[in-house]
């Protein structure tokens, strides 16, 4: 095994020192957290579609039967998985286990807490909402309607404004927990796209799309105006256009939910009707 010279590993470290105060002191300083975990975020959506393109052409035997536009959609549904999965992660820990916005820290007002971590969060969020957006609209409407621009551009306004102001992130948090139903809509589509509809696996994922969505898509919508009611004294004391967000996107978001959900329940219905006829 060759040594590499002093000189070469001096440099070596050098470079490395250099690299790190780079990220420590301008990437991932606070005035440059937003900008940073967004261009992140953009970054790793290109490199999930990527993957998901090449895994899928070698593991997938459906996937080069499939058109243009199904298999960018089935790419485009991969990343969506994978930044649902990372965000609605972050997401219960932030609400649930992190001390952040705990009630017991009474050190300031939990509509004004933030951390660096969180903002990063919230900024590789609005990177894929940017992203994903950007497809929605270049491809309208092959994957997805006005309905998704709706979502996704008071979701991507949302975001951003709570990772760039610091305000209302609890809640931010609370409504991008329902994130977690993405990947059980994503299998659905792809079950569907691989020609196994009528397979038990399919109707596994339509109960599971059920309660999964009225727990995160219903109930905790439920809860997080409850939270605001009990903290209202403290919403208040927001700037108004953050005021205006806590209670108009969740209050949209919620009502799209509950559209959504009706349907749910009625293709779950048709599903296990089918089910039945066929035994």
């Amino acid at each position: 095994m060759t040594l590499l010279p002093k000189q070469t590993v001096l440099a070596i470290k050098s470079y490395q020192n250099q690299a790190q105060m780079l990220v420590k002191n301008y990437l991932l300083a606070d005035p440059f957290i937003p900008y940073t975990s967004i261009l992140v975020g953009i970054l790793a959506c290109k490199v999930a579609y990527d993957l998901t393109q090449l895994i899928s052409s070698f593991y997938v035997k459906t996937y080069p039967g499939l058109t243009k536009i199904q298999r960018v959609e089935w790419n485009n549904r991969g990343v969506s998985t994978i930044h649902a999965t990372f965000v609605s992660a972050l997401s219960l820990y932030f609400v649930f286990w992190s001390d952040l916005f705990s009630d017991q820290q009474l050190a300031d007002l939990v509509v004004f807490r933030s951390s660096p971590l969180s903002t990063f969060v919230l900024g590789v969020s609005v990177g894929y909402f940017l992203s994903d957006l950007g497809m929605i609209l270049w491809l309208f409407p092959s994957l997805g309607g006005i309905e998704y621009v709706i979502h996704h551009s008071f979701s991507g306004i949302a975001v951003a404004y709570s990772m760039f102001t610091g305000e209302a992130q609890l809640y931010t948090y609370m409504v991008l927990i329902s994130e977690v139903t993405t990947p059980e809509i994503n299998m659905r589509w792809y079950l569907d796209t691989a020609g196994m509809k009528r397979s038990n696996a399919y109707l596994i994922n339509g109960v599971v799309i059920f309660f999964v969505w009225l727990i995160a898509r219903v109930l905790l919508f439920g809860y997080m105006f409850y939270h605001v009611y009990l903290h209202y004294n403290q919403v208040i004391k927001m700037h108004t256009f953050g005021y205006v967000l806590v209670f108009g996107v969740p209050l949209v978001l919620a009502t799209m939910n509950l559209m959504w959900f009706s349907k749910i329940i009625k293709g779950l219905v048709k599903t296990v009707a089918k089910m039945q006829l066929r035994i």
